[in-house]
């Protein structure tokens, strides 16, 4: 039985009388002018939230469409609704036009609709660059629906003019979606850190608003409350607020009059369903037909990560993928199999080589073996640099010709990219003797940059996704994080092989077991001869 059933049913019984008052008293309200009233609950907690921006949704039916549409009809002059491609926008126009009862002010050639001095426009941003086509139009209410659809390159440059020239109507960018079930979908979690990563340091609640300033490299970071702060080059920048609010479809009361709807959800396969039923932000990706690394496999290795390498083991690799000013540098160590956080660094922090050197030779332990991506002038002159130094690394150009075969010996590699990213894959296999040793960070780049590539068979073998290609598929980022940590496992020492240079000693001390009971292992260098 609905909340409303007991007041329906007084509703019947009032005298004719009554009725008219409440109905004259309803309509002086300013309630009586809107077209959508929305309901009690997170979708109203959503309509009033005073944040810049706003990201509501979770699960499927939480009446996302009614909360944005209610605020264009409601609140707002100037308003932008997008949805990844424009057919899918439609849709907006459609639900506006049931709400207002009528065709009139609805222009479908422009994509456009105009009610009581309020202009809604519509429309998508399939490509990278059509984000272009937003650029300047200022609109006081910005909707991205179904935001995991949306690169974020997209998202970021758009919102840039939500804005009014009148100074006394509110702006805000309001999202709406489920969890992401593509990789190009993860950068949500990441800009939504602290609502959505369960790993956050400094998890927030549902509706808890934080503050946020883009610092002068580029970097989302939080602070302190409201204000102007410091973007790191002494320039005053205002923090915008931001919040995530989790909406189910119990909270939707158009959509539990029957239970429809709730047996559609549960009939989904089991990735949708916990993307679209439950919510869950951090077990959605549905792998592609030919996904070069399983989602699965990735997860598991990052459930095998501890906050520290295991006791006793060296730094064996150090993988080193460049940047121009506009990327970031990666630096990726490695453990054996253990990798701790990938270090990034903004690339204008190193416009030569010797600062790209220098950089490596900072974080470099145990004498491990820098694998350095010198096909861009940065990276080759930062292996010059450190081979001047008689530092031993390892040149790594991707589209050089590979040097090996698959593990069964049956498929050779297109290039050397292809085959770094396979032996990768090999090593997260969990099906191998002993399972795998791989341990990762959890880290939403770094899955995205993993599980975003796919494989063909050419005639010369193994042909993964050119980096170009994903460059474009991440909204012109660079994969550096996933890169990095690939290299570092192609080249360098592993336990495999080095154990007993390693570890001549075969006791083997308690503490220097991982979470798999693999025995640890520590490189002491080249053994001299006395």
């Amino acid at each position: 039985m609905s909340e409303l059933d007991p007041l329906i049913a007084l509703f019947e019984k009032a005298p004719p009388e009554m009725l008219a008052k409440i109905e004259e008293l309803v309509r002086s309200t300013p309630i009586a002018e809107m077209p959508i009233v929305p309901t009690k609950g997170p979708q109203l907690d959503a309509y009033e939230c005073e944040a810049d921006e706003v990201f509501y949704g979770g699960s499927a039916g939480g009446g996302k469409s009614a909360l944005t549409i209610g605020l264009a009809l409601n609140e707002h002059q100037n308003s932008l609704l997008l949805r990844r491609y424009v057919a899918d926008a439609e849709e907006f126009a459609e639900d506006a036009l049931d709400f207002i009862g009528t065709r009139d002010g609805y222009n479908g050639q422009q994509k456009r609709l105009r009610y009581k001095g309020r202009t809604l426009k519509w429309g998508g941003v399939p490509e990278e660059k059509d984000k272009q086509r937003y650029k300047g139009k200022a609109r006081d209410l910005m909707v991205f629906d179904e935001l995991p659809d949306f690169l974020e390159s997209q998202y970021v440059f758009i919102t840039t003019w939500n804005r009014s020239k009148d100074p006394k109507q509110r702006c805000r960018v309001v999202a709406t979606g489920n969890p992401p079930t593509e990789a190009t979908g993860l950068w949500v979690i990441k800009r939504w850190g602290p609502w959505l990563d369960p790993t956050h340091s400094n998890p927030a609640k549902s509706g808890e608003i934080r503050w946020f300033i883009n610092t002068a490299e580029g970097r989302d970071t939080e602070v302190d409350g409201p204000g102007e702060f410091d973007d790191g080059t002494g320039r005053m920048v205002r923090a915008r607020s931001r919040t995530f609010i989790r909406a189910k479809l119990d909270d939707n009361p158009d959509l539990t009059q029957t239970d429809d709807y709730k047996r559609t959800l549960d009939a989904l396969p089991k990735e949708l369903r916990d993307a679209y039923r439950d919510g869950k932000f951090d077990a959605s990706l549905k792998d592609k037909q030919h996904q070069v690394i399983p989602t699965d496999w990735i997860r598991a290795a990052q459930k095998r990560w501890e906050d520290k390498p295991p006791y006793g083991i060296p730094m064996c690799a150090i993988g080193v993928d460049g940047a121009r000013s506009h990327d970031e540098v990666a630096i990726a160590p490695r453990y054996d199999g253990y990798y701790p956080h990938v270090i990034t660094v903004p690339g204008k922090a190193t416009p030569h080589g010797r600062d790209l050197a220098a950089l490596v030779i900072t974080h470099r332990r145990d004498q491990a073996l820098p694998v350095i991506d010198t096909i861009e002038t940065t990276g080759a002159q930062a292996y010059a640099h450190l081979e001047d130094q008689e530092i031993e690394c390892y040149a790594y150009r991707g589209n050089d010709p590979a040097i090996g075969r698959s593990e069964e010996g049956q498929l050779s590699f297109y290039n050397r990219r292809a085959e770094a990213y396979w032996r990768f894959r090999e090593a997260l296999d969990p099906e191998q003797d002993g399972g795998s040793p791989i341990a990762l960070p959890d880290d939403p780049e770094l899955v995205a940059d993993l599980t975003i590539l796919e494989w063909t068979l050419s005639p010369r073998g193994i042909k993964i996704t050119s980096k170009e290609d994903v460059v474009e598929m991440l909204g012109n980022r660079s994969p550096n994080k996933g890169d990095a940590v690939v290299m570092a496992w192609y080249q360098g020492a592993r336990a495999k092989t080095h154990i007993q240079v390693w570890m001549p000693d075969e006791r083997v001390d308690p503490r220097m077991r991982g979470k798999q009971g693999r025995r640890a292992s520590y490189n002491r260098g080249p053994r001299r001869r006395h």
